[in-house]
């Protein structure tokens, strides 16, 4: 495989993992924070509203788990394509 080849396809994997996390991050920020928040509000976790869970807290922890899985899949492509730091 020629260098092209092989830095198109990194640069696709990595698009497509990072084009994954916003797709979660959208959806967790702006859907369950602000789209659905009014829907969610009926349910409660820990005495308050799921919307407002989401809004404050619940989009933290999946940030958080966002960072850890890109990080990982990242350390996964860098191997597969010969580019990691070991």
């Amino acid at each position: 495989m020629d260098n092209n080849t092989n830095a198109e396809g990194y640069w696709k994997a990595t698009l497509g993992l990072l084009a994954k996390v916003l797709v979660v991050w959208f959806v967790v920020s702006f859907g369950a924070g602000i789209l659905l928040a009014p829907m969610l509000n009926n349910i409660h976790l820990g005495g308050y509203p799921l919307g407002f869970w989401f809004a404050h807290q619940g989009a933290i922890y999946v940030f958080i788990g966002c960072i850890f899985y890109y990080a990982k899949k990242m350390g996964d492509i860098d191997r597969e394509f010969d580019v990691h730091e070991e």
